[in-house]
């Protein structure tokens, strides 16, 4: 039987995971530290450096208080347990609980003050400054400065969200953080390519993405190199941001199109196909398309019965083996509509010689006779 106690636990549970890694329903919904404190944080644009010693403080205080709230919420949850808990006889474990929870949130306060009072030059994006301090800069003040107008400029890079951001300016590589913000200069930095991960699907689109992994070394090695993630529809602008190129040693594939990372997908999905076993006796031409490989793959008819006739259906390709599957692939991509990417694997286009209407599943990989 479900308890007030365990609905309340596995409410707020789910709560503080969304609060933390806040999704994008969390975002639209302005349950995040920068709207909730948006007025005491001030403006991002006006001082980048200032905001986000704010920003990374507020947000240590306020994750610090969430186990504290699990154990007042759990107090209104079930008030008659609780109450005869507090004032006479508190378990071991809770007591255990409450002390660990009030200890990480006094710890969080004292740490805040800490910085407070010594003008902020001991929290750690301060720190980061002064370490990075040299002429014309004399103090991480000036240098916060500087890099607080470099900011304000229309032409800097940035990709990602709030706890995930990066950011180029003309002299700063940055990597915003839910607790602090990396930073590199450009003088002093290189970046290389360190792994790729495409995903068919993204919880920002239905559409295929390329998520690249950069790692940022600086040769101040007082500073510890940091990574940073974008999207590969993002890496030529960020490229084209940077002052030394990227190096790129593991040789990772970047795709900076939809149609490209499509073409990927397009694969996949047609290797998963059924094969077409070629006749014995027929022999595979070089593809129309490019002429550079043989044809390999034939339309064959699978996900539609075989006597359909709409003109929205699939339908009977009776073309022989044509087209290579990269050819076949930019040729579905180019009838699709380029607004929507989300729909390109669900639709259905013409054959490139009949006319036939066909979808992704019914291109079948050519298998030669032995």
């Amino acid at each position: 039987m479900e308890t007030p106690e365990l609905s309340f636990t596995l409410a707020y549970w789910v709560f503080c995971l969304c609060f933390v890694f806040t999704p994008n329903e969390f975002r639209s919904a302005g349950l995040t530290v920068q709207n909730l404190f948006s007025s005491w944080l001030g403006s991002e644009d006006m001082g980048f450096v200032q905001y986000h010693i704010r920003r990374s403080s507020v947000t240590l205080l306020v994750h610090s208080a969430l186990p504290l709230g699990y154990y007042l919420g759990m107090c209104l949850a079930a008030p008659e347990h609780h109450m005869e808990h507090i004032l006479e006889q508190v378990s071991e474990a809770w007591q255990l609980y409450l002390l660990v929870a009030l200890s990480v949130h006094v710890g969080a306060w004292t740490l805040v003050v800490y910085w407070a009072m010594w003008k902020w030059e001991n929290h750690p994006i301060s720190r980061m400054l002064q370490i990075h301090t040299q002429p014309p800069h004399r103090s991480w003040g000036s240098l916060a400065a500087s890099l607080n107008t470099e900011f304000r400029r229309v032409d800097k890079f940035t990709a990602g969200v709030h706890g995930a951001r990066v950011i180029v300016t003309d002299s700063w590589v940055l990597k915003v953080s839910t607790y602090s913000v990396s930073m590199a200069l450009q003088s002093q930095c290189q970046v290389s390519m360190v792994h790729s991960r495409q995903h068919h699907m993204s919880p920002d689109s239905a559409s295929p993405t390329q998520i690249l992994t950069l790692k940022v070394d600086s040769t101040n090695r007082s500073m510890s190199p940091f990574h940073i993630r974008l999207n590969s529809i993002e890496y030529s602008e960020l490229r084209d941001k940077l002052h030394s190129p990227v190096q790129n040693l593991t040789n990772v594939v970047i795709y900076q199109s939809v149609s490209e990372l499509f073409l990927d997908t397009f694969r996949a999905q047609v290797q998963d196909n059924p094969m077409y076993s070629l006749p014995r006796g027929q022999e595979l031409e070089p593809c129309i398309g490019c002429m550079l490989v043989a044809a390999n793959v034939k339309l064959l008819q699978l996900c539609q019965s075989q006597d359909s006739d709409s003109d929205s259906d699939c339908q009977r390709c009776q073309c022989r083996p044509m087209w290579c599957v990269s050819c076949m692939g930019r040729w579905f991509a180019s009838r699709q509509n380029q607004q929507r990417p989300e729909t390109w694997l669900s639709s259905k286009v013409p054959c490139p010689t009949c006319r036939a209407n066909f979808c992704v599943l019914d291109v079948c990989v050519v298998r030669s006779s032995s």
